[in-house]
């Protein structure tokens, strides 16, 4: 009996995200800095006949339906793109906060491309997989090969992988909702208005840091007005020893910290957790 194939979906970290403008189709074009963190969901596929999906752990009861589930919905669109697709039951873990800015959902429908592809012996540059990918999600390319990178577009444009330095961080979310489209109201652009403001600045890995500090996330205005808890989450990073930088992820609520080592970013963990028992902290280490 074949054994179970086994993956990590770690959360996506938007490091920066400029904010372009918006297309004539509705859609923003943005240009942001990505990061995989350390800390994620897990993703098992025991190959079996037909599609399954069973859902554990601590954020399990908000990973939605079967219906809605990112996993079974990438997983039918490259079924339905290779003819004999051998498929199976997928198990996924699920630790992640969901709709928080950190793509948990697009990552754990990656992961799924990934071990179908692994099962099937396709590459994942295989056109099946990246039209799934693409599909799915706008977040689940860039989720595909889970490595730093350039992304633009609406997710569509990757650049190559980037070899940056690690980054000891601290992720917090105030366990509420953020829903993108609301952010994007919020932000007010009309189809064709561009947004003003610096272009993004040239990644270097000697000079990372600084880059970020030059860089923003253009969402993180609206965000705030949407849920100011976002706010809060953000002073108390940077009440904390040894913040250098703290920022929003993606459309939030999550929001993270940057920390010259790992003892630095668990002690900045802890006194979060001291403030907000209730919310959902995690140190960890992003490349």
């Amino acid at each position: 009996m074949p054994q179970p194939l086994a993956t990590r979906a770690p959360a996506k970290i938007n490091l920066t995200l400029h904010v372009l403008g918006r297309r004539a189709d509705g859609y923003h074009d943005l240009e942001s800095l990505v990061a995989f963190a350390g800390t994620g969901d897990d993703l098992q596929l025991e190959p079996g006949a037909g599609l399954g999906l069973e859902v554990s752990g601590p954020t399990a009861s908000l990973a939605g339906s079967d219906a809605d589930n990112l996993v079974l919905r990438a997983a039918r669109l490259l079924a339905d793109r290779v003819e004999g697709l051998q498929l199976g039951t997928f198990h996924l873990k699920k630790r992640l906060p969901v709709a928080a800015g950190i793509g948990g959902g697009s990552s754990d429908a990656a992961a799924a491309l990934r071990l179908l592809a692994r099962l099937n012996g396709l590459p994942l540059s295989h056109p099946a997989v990246l039209e799934a990918a693409r599909l799915a999600g706008a977040d689940v390319p860039v989720c595909l090969e889970p490595k730093a990178r350039m992304m633009r577009g609406v997710g569509e444009e990757l650049g190559a992988s980037l070899n940056l330095p690690r980054l000891f961080a601290v992720l917090v979310n105030p366990r509420v909702p953020v829903e993108t489209p609301a952010v994007f109201r919020a932000l007010g652009l009309q189809p064709g208005q561009s947004l003003a403001g610096a272009p993004h600045p040239i990644v270097e890995r000697s000079t990372l840091l600084d880059t970020l500090k030059v860089a923003r996330n253009d969402l993180e205005p609206p965000a705030l007005r949407v849920q100011p808890l976002i706010g809060e989450a953000l002073g108390l990073l940077r009440q904390t020893i040894g913040c250098r930088l703290a920022r929003m992820s993606g459309s939030g609520a999550t929001v993270f910290g940057l920390y010259d080592d790992c003892e630095a970013a668990t002690e900045a963990a802890k006194a979060v957790k001291r403030a907000r028992r209730d919310w959902w902290v995690t140190a960890t280490s992003l490349r």
